[in-house]
């Protein structure tokens, strides 16, 4: 499992943009910047469609302000679902949805669990974390030993008062 000071993997998100296939690295989404990210078991479902990505939109040029440059949901889906869910969330640009459809970044970070026992398949665990130009500042992940879809720690109010604690 990735904890804080370590690099995030190198992986390549296959993503659809006005129509067209755009693969989009890792060192295009961290390199040279601040990033948070928080991802989550899946696009439509409950606790991420109502409080999750809700959180970070709602929070997100707070977030921003305290020199944050990109704010990134990924889930093991795949982009058509995550651009379709982006829409139904009414999510512009507060926060860029990112598809790991394969779960190979998931599963790089350690995160990548089965929940097939609810006909879900391979699924990142719940978790948030800020990059620093590809290396991993502070995490918070959610209770592995918890049953069910534990949301205790990753919301947006918490990465907030992580950040404005950063002075």
């Amino acid at each position: 499992m990735k904890q804080a000071g370590d690099k995030v993997p190198e992986t390549t998100f296959h993503t659809r943009s006005e129509g067209d296939w755009l693969d989009v690295t890792t060192s295009d989404i961290f390199d040279g910047k601040t990033v948070v990210v928080f991802a989550l078991p899946g696009a439509f479902t409950p606790t991420c469609s109502s409080t999750h990505v809700p959180g970070y939109k709602a929070m997100s040029k707070h977030i921003k302000a305290e020199g944050v440059d990109d704010i990134y949901c990924l889930s093991v889906n795949d982009s058509f679902v995550m651009n379709a869910w982006g829409k139904d969330q009414g999510v512009t640009d507060e926060i860029k949805l990112i598809p790991d459809g394969n779960g190979e970044f998931s599963k790089g970070m350690g995160f990548l669990v089965g929940k097939s026992a609810i006909g879900f398949g391979d699924r990142s665990w719940r978790y948030s974390m800020l990059v620093a130009d590809g290396v991993i500042e502070k995490m918070f992940v959610e209770d592995m030993d918890a049953p069910g879809d534990p949301f205790e720690v990753s919301d947006a109010g918490n990465m907030l008062e992580h950040l404005k604690s950063r002075g």
